[in-house]
C-alpha cells in the first residue's frame, strides 16, 4: 500500500520508567519485522500532532499529550520512502494494549512493549528503528534535534 510513494509520518517518543514504547511491525525490514515507536501517516487536512494522537490511540489504546517536536528522520529504500516527524509524547490516559492499523486489511502490528536501552541493544540493529542507533541512552533520544537520513535505496 505504501510502496513507491512518499509518506509523511508522525511518530511519538514515549518513555516511562526509563523504557521506550515500541511496536513490532511484521513484513518490514530485512529481518521480516521491525520494532518502531508508535505513529502513522498524516492524512490530508490533519496536522501532525492530531495525527499522532489518533495513531497512538489506534495502535496502543493510550491517549497522549503531544509535546515538543524533536527531529525528522527520512528513510529511503527500494520500496519505501518515509519522512518521519518525531515528537515527545506523554501518557495522559488509557491502558496499554495492542491495537490495529485501520488503513490495512492485513494487520502488521503483532506485539507492543516497553524496552529499556539494554533490551534494545540486545535486538539486531536491523530489527529496530534506525534512529535508536543514534543515541547512547533514552534520555539522549529526547535530546536529538535536526534531520537524519537513512538511504538504503541500493538494497
Amino acid at each position: 500500500m505504501f510502496q513507491r510513494k512518499v509518506r509523511v509520518r508522525a511518530c511519538g517518543i514515549l518513555i516511562e520508567e526509563n523504557s521506550l514504547l515500541l511496536l513490532r511491525h511484521e513484513g518490514i525490514g530485512p529481518d521480516g519485522f521491525l520494532w518502531s515507536p508508535p505513529g502513522g501517516g498524516v492524512e490530508f487536512g490533519q496536522d501532525s500532532r492530531s495525527t499522532l494522537k489518533r495513531e497512538v490511540k489506534e495502535e496502543t489504546g493510550l491517549e497522549v499529550d503531544v509535546g515538543d517536536f524533536l527531529f525528522a528522520n527520512e528513510h529511503i529504500d527500494h520500496r519505501h520512502h518515509a519522512v518521519e516527524l518525531f515528537f515527545d509524547t506523554h501518557r495522559i490516559a488509557g491502558d496499554l494494549k495492542l491495537g490495529h492499523d485501520p488503513e490495512l486489511k492485513t494487520q502488521i502490528l503483532t506485539d507492543i512493549r516497553f524496552f529499556n536501552m539494554s533490551k534494545i541493544r540486545e535486538l539486531k540493529p536491523t530489527s529496530v528503528h534506525s534512529i535508536l542507533s543514534r543515541t547512547e541512552n533514552l534520555k539522549n533520544l529526547k535530546e536529538l534535534r535536526g534531520y537524519y537520513k537513512i538511504d538504503n535505496s541500493d538494497i
